[in-house]
């Protein structure tokens, strides 16, 4: 693949995440509130029905995986977007808590093929080894899906109410997610083929191997944990801590921009030290930032968002890329789907069980997800730094 073609697909695959993220990942933190209030049910509801959607896309990701490493992420992606749209619709008709519950299930089923897995082992797909910076384009293209999302799902709300944004947001996926993803490369036969056949060589020593899977999944459950906690409920943390609504909804935007300094930070400086370390420094982010709200208060609110964010960015690229360094790109798709079942899962609780903390503690409900962090932290220090092949230099790519 040729700069300017993987130039075409990172842009294609990054502008489709960041509108698939803004409509599902991030779309209940503006929208729960006027949902439960129309469809007279508490907020806790609906964002039970957003957990039901992760479940769902927990159980799917090992299959889409599967179905990328064979065929590519073409046709699993385009088929995501027309599951959104449908999911959203759905959304925009539901009418009672069963039906808002059947709406998120299929909002699920397109989270599980068609959000940063699905994207990631798609370029994996297409580069080998090679799409670790192809990854980063990605994650820097939808590191701004909060910075678009919440404004404009809270935009549109005011506008047409919350079933005329869901209906938007459904028309988005077909204008502009489906077309973008129809345009990325197809998988040739050859490479189809190749996906069936025998795995190389491991990068690391069995005992390496399973060490490295269990701190790794532990440590993506932690960042998803963190991350859809934050996501659902930061303007109310920062309420909590005194800052006002539209301050809080203009604070939490931060998150974006800092996600993508992150990721510049990471692609930029962070590139010339071992993979780890900036993981590490990553996980640290959020505890620093809770711990300066916890000092100072509500003046702390702004970098508090930053250093979350920025956190969070440079974690997002370790997802996609220490599976990849640390394990090679045969069968990467399912691998991933496989390390990501439990972050999914813990991801469906977190906005629950942060909410109850959130009534109970208020801002203090922050030391749970520091404390969390930090224990991320400590099992990347347990990782196995080094496969058997030097993590910086990439092999060539399996056959096209």
């Amino acid at each position: 693949m040729s700069r300017l073609a993987q130039f075409k697909t990172v842009t294609a695959l990054g502008t489709a995440q960041t509108l698939a993220w803004a409509s599902s990942y991030y779309l209940p933190a503006m929208l729960a509130v006027p949902m439960a209030r129309d469809l007279g049910m508490a907020p806790s509801t609906v964002f039970a029905a957003f957990s039901v959607a992760l479940i769902v896309s927990a159980a799917l990701g090992p299959y889409a995986g599967r179905a990328i490493d064979r065929f590519g992420g073409r046709p699993v992606l385009i088929a995501s977007n027309l599951v959104f749209a449908a999911g959203l619709a759905a959304l925009g008709w539901a009418g009672s808590a069963v039906q808002l519950f059947l709406a998120w299930a299929v909002m699920g089923i397109a989270m599980g093929s068609g959000l940063y897995e699905a994207a990631f082992a798609t370029v994996v797909r297409l580069r080998g080894q090679e799409a670790r910076s192809a990854i980063t384009g990605i994650t820097l293209f939808a590191g701004f899906a909060s910075t678009v999302g919440w404004p404009l799902s809270a935009a549109l709300e005011s506008h047409f109410g919350w079933r005329g944004a869901c209906m938007a947001w459904a028309g988005l996926h077909l204008l502009i997610g489906l077309p973008l993803n129809a345009c990325l490369p197809s998988v040739p036969r050859a490479a189809a083929a190749a996906a069936s056949e025998p795995e190389a060589a491991p990068l690391l020593s069995a005992t390496e191997a399973r060490r490295a899977a269990f701190l790794m999944a532990y440590v993506f459950a932690v960042a998803w944990f963190i991350s859809t906690a934050m996501a659902a409920h930061l303007p109310r943390v920062l309420q909590a801590t005194g800052v006002g609504f539209a301050l809080a909804v203009t604070f939490a935007a931060l998150v974006g921009p800092a996600q993508v300094a992150g990721r510049v930070l990471e692609f930029s400086v962070l590139q010339r030290f071992h993979p780890l370390l900036s993981a590490r420094l990553a996980a640290l982010a959020h505890p620093l930032g809770a711990a300066a709200i916890g000092l100072v208060g509500a003046p702390a609110a702004a970098a508090f968002a930053m250093l979350h964010g920025a956190g969070n960015g440079i974690l997002t690229i370790a997802i996609g890329t220490l599976p990849l360094l640390l394990f090679g790109s045969h069968g990467y798709g399912r691998r991933q789907g496989l390390l990501m079942v439990p972050a999914r899962l813990v991801q469906a609780g977190a906005p629950f069980l942060f909410g109850l903390s959130l009534d109970r503690w208020g801002a203090g409900a922050l030391w749970l997800s520091a404390v969390l962090g930090l224990s991320a932290c400590v099992a990347l220090w347990w990782m196995p730094a080094e496969p058997a092949l030097p993590l910086r230099r990439p092999r060539p790519p399996s056959p096209q």
